[in-house]
């Protein structure tokens, strides 16, 4: 007995599909692609929510106690809390890009779901769109554990604390889809590896997580302004300490435009390795 590959449609059949005659599939395929996440989710949730937990905590941990014997304040505010503010973007960023990247590429390029989903009526665009929302969602939740232990430890509550997981979904969405959109362009996937050291990690080194960037040289500012983390940091830190101005309007511009920019590019890349 064999088991027939599913096949993806070509472009030339993918655009009748998607043309303006049919109308959108996107909530049916998104609540399609939820339920089959959720269904896996229930068999394997307590191995990622403990990574996604621990790791951050144990990061937070170790900077916000070592540091703290060193460094009374941070911008006035206590180190730990500092830190651990800083740690819901890096839990939020590394929780969707991975996703983003690895499972997205064993799914296109093993496991061959993508294929599935397109030999229905559905498009390239909602195929993404459905997968980049639920990770964002997954990796929103789990970026506000951070929250909650800073909370624990005396970080005042503040009405601008709800806009975190806001933030965080936002980012997340957009974070998940770059990864998608890297995970179709390397050839194999142990060059995803390259991408998080070589790439991720020193943004994030340049997004203010761990220490301010005042002081520093005027290139890490430059890099730090079209650093999608960075603002990202800002805004979360502004939201959680209840010090929001008019500079966080621009923080959440250049967000949700950096969405709609990895939007487009996860589209384009996959319609490329899926249809092309």
């Amino acid at each position: 007995m064999t088991t027939a590959t599913p096949t993806p449609r070509t472009r030339e059949q993918a655009g009748p599909a998607a043309g303006p005659g049919r109308p959108s599939a996107l909530w049916p395929t998104m609540r399609a692609v939820w339920l089959r996440e959720l269904l896996l989710f229930r068999r394997y949730w307590p191995a990622i929510t403990f990574g996604s937990l621990i790791e951050p905590l144990v990061y937070m941990t170790g900077f916000g106690l070592g540091f703290s014997r060193l460094i009374d304040s941070v911008q006035g505010h206590p180190y730990p809390q500092f830190v651990g503010v800083g740690m819901v973007v890096t839990s939020v960023l590394f929780a969707s890009a991975f996703a983003g990247m690895f499972e997205s590429f064993n799914r296109r390029k093993y496991q061959k779901i993508y294929d599935a989903v397109l030999c229905q009526p559905v498009d390239v665009w909602e195929l993404v769109t459905a997968e980049g929302s639920w990770i964002a969602v997954k990796s929103s939740v789990y970026g506000t554990a951070p929250l909650l232990v800073t909370l624990a430890i005396g970080l005042p509550p503040t009405p601008e604390l709800l806009l975190v997981p806001l933030v965080a979904l936002v980012s997340g969405f957009a974070f998940a889809l770059l990864g998608m959109w890297v995970s179709c362009l390397v050839p194999a996937i142990d060059w995803l590896r390259l991408v998080v050291s070589g790439v991720l990690t020193p943004l994030v080194m340049a997004a203010g997580v761990f220490f301010p960037l005042d002081g520093l040289p005027g290139w890490v500012h430059a890099v730090a302004a079209v650093n999608p983390i960075y603002h990202c940091t800002q805004t979360v830190r502004h939201a959680a300490f209840g010090t929001l101005g008019a500079a966080d309007a621009l923080h959440g511009a250049v967000l949700a435009g950096f969405a709609a920019l990895a939007w487009y590019l996860a589209v384009r890349g996959m319609r490329r390795r899926l249809i092309d």
